[in-house]
């Protein structure tokens, strides 16, 4: 997989996999390669959503000569110009205080690929390779894969809290791999030391959301809680259950949080700051859990109907009917019952309610009573 070979003038940066960093002729010629999430899905045949690269022996003002743009705050990352692939300077990184922000980078033309790999969370995420297809795995990350182990790169490990919620994230993915019990173990102290408290709930959010997507969620939580550090960041989710969930995240997490109480769902929503369109469904599905299992007359299933905003949120009622298929039991004839209401209201000529000149409480009383007759003729 070759690095990209940008000219331009006779100072133009030449990014090559060259063995040393050399200069000639004008020219300086660097060392790029393929590193992390691309590689290891490569090894594992998926798709390669995105291209992470390494620079080794170049300087921030360099890049930006080539056209590359400087994204990175902390530490120097830059988008290739025309592919917008990262490409990240060869780091080293030293711990200052707790949390995930509490670190100095170090980035310079000396450090090299096996020393930035070195400060990676997980062997299988530490492999690199050059543009000729060679591996370069100084710490056992395609072994394993092959042995479908999560295994942490270094002690270094435990410096970073957000490196549990990836590995928690990555098992969800991977859901036949294991957590080796010496990062299990490093997970633990680093729970008992305080370091999961320092997270931030942005980025708790963010690792969660992923995990939504991903063959497993529910493995997710079994691993934060395998390490203690379920009980301090979703201490409601101590008893979580495992469904056949579809493909929608925000179903999928009204799914998991469906047996909690308005409240537990309230707190953690708030907790970190979850975006309206998944807490509104999972507190949705709380609220009408008992009108659901209720149902039974016409009077009911308006209600409910009506409680839903089903006539004017069609998609998220959808929604609902699929969170109550998947977390209750014997629904179907419920939810075809409440899909025939529902036509049967939409269908409703309101032409004789505006003739009466009916307005206000008054129309709204008439309207309610004629879709109750509406409902009441369905077979």
């Amino acid at each position: 997989m070759p690095g990209p070979r940008l000219r331009g003038g006779d100072n133009t940066l030449i990014f090559t996999n060259a063995t040393d960093t050399t200069k000639r002729e004008g020219y300086h010629i660097l060392k790029i390669y393929l590193v992390g999430g691309a590689v290891r899905d490569a090894i594992l045949g998926l798709p390669i959503e995105e291209k992470d690269w390494v620079v080794v022996g170049s300087r921030p003002e360099e890049m930006l000569a080539q056209g590359f743009l400087p994204v990175g705050k902390e530490f120097p990352v830059f988008l290739h110009p025309k592919t917008k692939d990262e490409y990240a300077l060869a780091r080293t990184e030293r711990k200052t205080a707790k949390g995930y922000k509490g670190f100095v980078f170090h980035a310079d033309p000396s450090v090299t690929l096996e020393e930035d790999l070195a400060r990676r969370d997980l062997t299988v995420n530490a492999i690199a390779q050059d543009d000729q297809g060679n591996l370069i795995d100084p710490f056992g990350g395609t072994q394993d894969l092959k042995n479908k182990i999560f295994r942490h790169v270094s002690a270094a490990f435990s410096e970073d809290p957000v490196r549990i919620l990836r590995l928690a994230r990555f098992a969800a993915r991977f859901n036949d791999f294991t957590v080796d019990p010496s990062t299990n173990k490093l997970m633990q102290d680093m729970v008992q030391n305080g370091e999961v408290d320092a997270l931030v709930p942005e980025r708790v959010w963010q690792e969660f959301e992923k995990a939504l997507g991903y063959a497993d969620p529910s493995r997710f939580f079994a691993i934060l809680n395998d390490c203690g550090a379920l009980e301090k960041l979703f201490p409601e989710l101590m008893e979580i259950q495992s469904y056949e969930l579809p493909a929608e995240k925000t179903v999928r997490f009204a799914i998991l949080l469906n047996h909690l109480s308005l409240n537990q769902i309230e707190h953690l929503c708030n907790r970190y700051r979850v975006p309206n369109d998944y807490s509104d469904l999972a507190k949705l599905t709380v609220k009408l859990k008992e009108n659901y299992l209720a149902l039974s007359d016409a009077k009911s299933i308006l209600n409910f109907i009506l409680s839903a905003d089903a006539l004017r949120r069609k998609a998220r009622f959808d929604d609902l009917l699929t969170v109550y298929k998947i977390a209750l039991k014997n629904t179907a004839e419920k939810n075809a019952l409440l899909e025939k209401a529902l036509i049967a209201i939409k269908n409703i000529d309101i032409k004789t309610l505006q003739e009466r000149g009916l307005k206000g409480q008054e129309f709204a009383d008439a309207l309610y009573e004629l879709r109750l007759e509406a409902l009441g003729n369905l077979n």
